[in-house]
């Protein structure tokens, strides 16, 4: 594929989602950045946070990962089903009752100041890494596929790639995000499927031969039942539903969608329908990364190194110019499906849990402000992701979940100790106990073999490290008083 083809893809690509920014920021304000108003369509917001969820890391590492892990990754998939569950029962109607904005703003008024700080803190800390892997994608693809043809050095596409991002969610925030997220799910789903036919064509099957040959690839196997492989089902499952609580339910990002819906039963509908919508959806990606892994071998082709990098070098390499036109869109839409919204949530919880913007004011000091926290974490974004590319060695799927385990454990800990508890703490220990629990956690995971005969950790680290956050608030509850 030729760097002018590359040019004009991407070109038009943003091209319409800048017209989409056009059309959604007209008449809009400060509270439309951050609330849309209220007024998403809940469907909309279902269909646009598969695309926010899934993102570049899986349309490129998931497929990639097959030839490791097989279809491991689906018994965590199954586990999210309990973790949305709990989610629309349990934190939406908890949000909608306390009409919040940035979802920390419980963690004040359930155990104060420090506590609420914490909470953001390490909000602003897990989504600038995650945001970054999953930027760090499509900033790779682009290199590859444009940048390198014109001796461009990575760091002015990564310039680039945020500049773009900022461009189209600087005015209307979250109510252009829905919109846009919505039209880069379509593109994404519809790139694997052209994939999975493209593929089918180069091969020569049949549906029913493509479903067999996926059948009894030795990488189709999903379940895992010994106790001490880090992909054993029951630590997938669980490590799934907390994953999916912690990622979507106590994650600003995830549920700044949700809170522009209309009211608490279109928000519900929304993560109902969302949910089922993500069994099918990545048992679609995980087939796709047999097929890869199928066409390889029976093609002769070296699998690289780094699995991530199999799905967009047989696409770009070996499927022709359809086929890399289809990828590049794909990974397009899907990194920044995901980034865009994570820009634009670091803003809302930073504007509003740090500097206590009042968003519904019409001051022009107050829009003048947003406007520079979103430049700046624009360009935090873009120092991370210059980092990553000298740290970065593993498939990014699994840096993902493992920095999902060290960084949202406390926020696992500080919420299920507020929710099912009516304990209060000494709210000036919690920054201690969050700064800690990730250090035991990483303390136990190192030495868990030794210790466990042969346990080894896989993601439910997360719970691990939720579970010491809970006992550490326990250790420092308030006395209570007894009054005789």
């Amino acid at each position: 594929m030729t760097p002018t083809i590359v040019f004009i893809v991407i070109a038009s690509y943003f091209g319409v989602l800048i017209f989409i920014s056009y059309l959604t920021s007209r008449k809009s304000d400060t509270e439309t950045f951050f609330t849309g108003n209220k007024q998403s369509p809940w469907y909309l917001v279902a269909f646009g946070m598969i695309g926010a969820s899934l993102s570049g890391v899986t349309f490129i590492s998931v497929p990639g990962e097959v030839g490791t892990s097989a279809f491991s990754y689906f018994q965590m998939v199954i586990g999210y089903l309990l973790g949305y569950f709990v989610i629309a029962t349990v934190l939406l109607p908890l949000y909608y009752r306390l009409n919040l904005v940035s979802i920390y703003s419980y963690l004040e008024s359930r155990f104060g100041f420090w506590s609420y700080k914490t909470g953001a803190f390490y909000f602003l800390l897990s989504r600038t890494i995650g945001a970054s892997f999953r930027l760090f994608l499509v900033a790779g693809v682009l290199q590859l596929a444009f940048f390198d043809n014109f001796g461009i050095p990575f760091w002015l596409t990564v310039l680039f790639t945020i500049s773009l991002i900022w461009l189209y969610t600087f005015r209307a925030g979250i109510k252009t995000i829905v919109w846009t997220d919505t039209l880069q799910t379509f593109f994404m789903l519809s790139s694997v499927i052209i994939s999975v036919w493209i593929i089918a064509q180069h091969l020569d099957m049949s549906f029913s031969e493509i479903i067999a040959s996926i059948q009894n690839s030795p990488n189709s196997t999903i379940f895992d039942w010994d106790w001490r492989s880090g992909t054993n089902f029951y630590k997938q499952f669980f490590a799934g539903a907390f994953i999916a609580i912690v990622m979507t339910g106590l994650d600003q990002d995830m549920m700044q969608k949700n809170l522009t819906c209309r009211n608490i039963g279109d928000a519900k509908k929304n993560m109902f329908w969302f949910s089922l919508a993500l069994l099918p959806v990545n048992l679609l990606f995980l087939s796709l990364g047999a097929l890869l892994y199928v066409y390889a071998q029976t093609n002769g082709i070296e699998i690289p190194k780094n699995t991530d990098d199999l799905y967009s070098m047989l696409a770009l390499q070996h499927f022709g110019i359809v086929a890399g036109i289809v990828f590049l869109i794909g990974i397009v839409a899907a990194a920044f499906s995901s980034a865009d919204s994570a820009l634009t949530s670091l803003t809302t919880s930073f504007s509003i849990d740090f500097l206590k913007l009042d968003i519904s004011s019409q001051n022009a000091n107050i829009h003048k402000t947003k406007r520079w926290v979103h430049l700046a974490f624009s360009f935090l974004l873009f120092l991370v992701l210059i980092l990553f590319k000298y740290l970065i060695d593993s498939s990014v799927v699994s840096a993902v979940f493992k920095v999902a385990g060290y960084t949202y454990g406390p926020l696992l800990g500080l919420y299920a100790f507020g929710l099912f508890t009516k304990i209060k703490v000494k709210d000036q220990f919690v920054p201690i106990i969050a700064f800690l629990s990730p250090i035991i956690t990483y303390f136990i995971q190192y030495n868990s073999e030794a210790w466990f005969n042969g346990y080894i950790f896989g993601f439910e680290l997360l719970i691990v490290n939720g579970l010491i956050t809970f006992l550490g608030l326990w250790l420092f509850k308030q006395k209570i008083e007894r009054t005789h």
